[in-house]
């Protein structure tokens, strides 16, 4: 962590005691999407299910916007996807009779389109159920029979819910940006640009809250003044008195313990999770004033995520994992739990995450 960034982030499990290299090259880190619609078959958009190796989303969409001979708005996609992998996703295009391109003539190294559909509505972000990931990590030194009873434990009880490090840029350039921008330093930035370093703060003061927390052994047992948040989607709902339902409700991962993402409005939590999250953030007015300012809202993210079809083989002196998160959770905070892990210093960190 940088001077920006300097939350220590507490292991659920303890520190991982295994060892490995994760991205030493980009079949290593597989990314497939998980869509949340169906093709209806017909309509003016188009969607695109597409692989990019080494390639960022934005660039792949602007891409298609060229080659379809279309305004790059009239491209979408539901959510970025990693760099450094290989991931398969789906973008929309709005072709309003246009002819469609021949998708097989493309000749790039960094996508090619798979199949196409039509569809009668443009795709949106956030418009998926989640993302399977196929992990290998090589060079990998340590027990397994220690790993995999730590990866039995996850496969039970969910990971903590961190953002991971990509949010937060190459060295924390985004809090950079987000601080100089706060402090009106920072101009005529581009609307997606300055979506990425507001994302930024709400990730920190986020994981600060999620930290503190996991430090204290609380992070999925609740306080009173909880708002728990519904498996799987942004619903939430206060909870009163912490009775059995809402303890099995919890050990079955239907509902999980939120923390916040910051923003204007009243806190949606009270009591002891009111007055916890309060003092935790008691030394961030910077930060929260200046997301209040630039208009966000006060929302709620699960403190736990369940993580779904978790398989894992040892190959020699590799381990190759695979298992499904839902949209908006990280790879990386699943794989830090288990292996402390490094990647080569060939390239940059991610500047995108696994949404």
């Amino acid at each position: 962590m940088t001077e920006q960034n300097p939350t220590p982030l507490p292991f659920a499990n303890g520190a991982p005691q295994c060892r490995g290299v994760i991205r030493s090259c980009l079949d290593d880190f597989v990314v497939d999407e998980i869509p949340l619609v169906e093709p209806d078959g017909e309509g003016e958009h188009l969607l695109l299910h597409v692989e990019k190796r080494d390639s960022n989303t934005a660039w792949v969409a602007a891409s298609l916007a060229r080659l379809a001979g279309v305004p790059r708005v009239d491209v979408s996609y539901a959510g970025l996807k990693d760099r450094h992998a290989v991931t398969r996703q789906w973008f929309s295009i709005r072709l309003a009779g246009k002819p469609e391109p021949n998708w097989n003539a493309i000749e790039s190294s960094e996508f090619k389109v798979l199949n196409t559909a039509r569809h009668s509505r443009k795709l949106r972000v956030g418009a998926l159920k989640g993302n399977r990931f196929k992990i290998r990590v090589r060079a990998f030194e340590g027990d397994e029979a220690l790993l995999r009873s730590t990866l039995e434990n996850i496969a039970r009880d969910g990971i903590p819910n961190y953002f991971g490090e990509q949010r937060f840029g190459t060295d924390d350039s985004n809090l950079v940006s987000a601080r100089a921008l706060f402090n009106g330093e920072l101009k005529r930035v581009k609307r997606e640009k300055r979506g990425f370093y507001l994302s930024a703060v709400r990730s920190l003061l986020f994981n600060k809250v999620l930290a503190a927390r996991v430090a204290a052994g609380n992070w999925n047992c609740p306080l009173d003044g909880e708002r728990m948040m519904l498996d799987g989607t942004r619903s939430s709902f206060p909870v009163g008195e912490i009775d059995e339902s809402i303890q099995l409700r919890l050990q079955e991962m239907d509902i999980h313990l939120s923390g916040p993402l910051w923003g204007r409005g009243e806190s949606l939590v009270s009591g002891a999770v009111a007055e916890l999250e309060s003092e935790i953030l008691s030394s961030d007015l910077f930060w929260r004033e200046g997301l209040e300012r630039f208009g966000l809202q006060m929302e709620r993210r699960a403190l736990r995520v369940a993580v779904s079809d978790l398989t894992w083989s040892f190959q020699g002196g590799e381990v190759e994992l695979s298992f499904r998160l839902p949209k908006g959770c990280f790879a990386t905070a699943l794989l830090r739990e288990c292996i402390d892990y490094r990647q080569p210093s060939s390239f940059s960190p991610l500047r995108e995450s696994s949404t």
